[in-house]
């Protein structure tokens, strides 16, 4: 144990604070998602992903994200489910991806949308939307309709955990043989059947996720393929900080953003180095931002930060795990961000209509699943990424 008994060992070679409070904070995230999936029918089921501001408070994000659960955010729960002992539960959220898989309203290449309505998943897959009333007619976002390399690779990675090594083999397969770029794999798809817009950007964070889901499924080429691209955005001409990716035209994003700079070494694909080079670069306080165009603090990134910095035996992490634990919400759910609104200077997709420019991608202070999720994993000391 650590002299000043900051940080204990949990397993063979993960670090888990040792905080009075540390055993309370995963067991209230926890519980917190145990409590959403309660309220919800049997059988399969997915999660809000924000629970949002109903009434005269609410704003456009509310009224985008209100039925929304996000493939990666309910992925993540499912992990830390898993993670705290809870495998049916886990089950639940699995099994609804896999039932949205084989089920879609159009597609049948087993790709994933990188969102599905909550609550009870029954084919053919309900996609998220809302009703304009300007309009008078239903809404859907085409970034929620798309299909992502990350959030299908961490679908991946909860499959595999709970050994449903057929659906992830089966997206395993619809990224290879549609995403697969030169060195690594595009972005994806963004927006509607029938013709979706493929994505040319390539990301690092995503690369990332890859090379675990193929590395878990035993697809060593593929995961190969994946990491090379990841080694290949490594800054080594300044401090080692991992660029995001590339843009459309292959030109690269040296953009510094968390997931991007600290999933590489949380997989095993970078140095403790190159992590702190980049929390170092976004830390804003007792916390990080999403990127350098954060003003301010996100509580995501905050948690894997101190997940990755527990691994380095680092005792900063002791303070970005209590910035956690002050910003826990009445439901029990981690805010997104402590500010109102974050900035990650990127934009949600390309403009599908002509003279309408791109949206920028911004975060805002509301309970949020992914990160109350990686809040829970943090303060068990379980590496998702491993």
């Amino acid at each position: 144990m650590h002299r000043r008994n900051l940080l204990t060992y949990a397993g063979a070679s993960l670090l888990a604070p040792a905080f009075a409070f540390a055993a309370d904070l995963a067991s209230g995230c926890v519980e917190a998602i145990r409590g959403q999936l309660a309220a919800l029918p049997d059988g399969p089921v997915l999660l809000n992903s924000y629970l949002v501001n109903t009434g005269p408070d609410a704003t456009n994000f509310d009224m985008t994200q209100a039925n929304a659960a996000y493939v990666y955010d309910n992925a993540l729960a499912g992990l830390l489910l898993l993670a705290a002992g809870h495998r049916d539960e886990a089950q639940r959220l699995a099994d609804a991806l896999a039932l949205a898989q084989s089920h879609d309203r159009y597609y049948s290449d087993a790709r994933l949308r990188n969102a599905y309505q909550a609550g009870a998943m029954a084919p053919p897959a309900k996609l998220p939307g809302w009703w304009d009333t300007t309009a008078n007619h239903w809404v859907e976002d085409p970034y929620q309709a798309g299909s992502q390399t990350g959030p299908i690779a961490w679908a991946m990675l909860l499959w595999s955990a709970l050994g449903m090594k057929s659906p992830a083999d089966d997206a395993a397969d619809f990224l290879d043989d549609r995403l697969r770029a030169p060195t690594g794999y595009y972005g994806g798809f963004y927006g509607f059947e029938p013709h979706p817009l493929k994505l040319l950007w390539q990301s690092t964070e995503q690369n990332t996720d890859l090379a675990v889901a193929f590395t878990k499924l035993t697809r060593t080429e593929d995961a190969a393929h994946a990491k090379a691209f990841v080694a290949a955005m490594l800054d080594q001409n300044a401090s080692p900080i991992f660029a995001t990716g590339t843009t459309p035209d292959g030109a690269t994003n040296h953009l510094a953003a968390a997931d991007a700079g600290i999933w590489p070494y949380l997989a095993g694909l970078a140095t403790p180095a190159a992590a702190l080079a980049a929390i170092t670069a976004l830390q804003r306080g007792p916390g990080i931002g999403f990127s350098g165009a954060s003003q301010s603090i996100w509580l995501e990134g905050t948690a894997f930060a101190a997940l990755a910095l527990q691994q380095m035996q680092n005792p900063l992490a002791a303070t970005f795990t209590a910035t956690l634990a002050q910003n826990i919400s009445p439901e029990g759910y981690v805010y997104a961000t402590i500010a109102p609104q974050l900035s990650t200077g990127l934009t949600t997709g390309p403009s599908l209509q002509k003279n309408l420019p791109e949206q920028p991608f911004n975060y805002f202070r509301r309970p949020a699943l992914s990160a109350t999720a990686w809040t829970g994993l943090a303060a068990l000391g379980v590496n998702p990424l491993a």
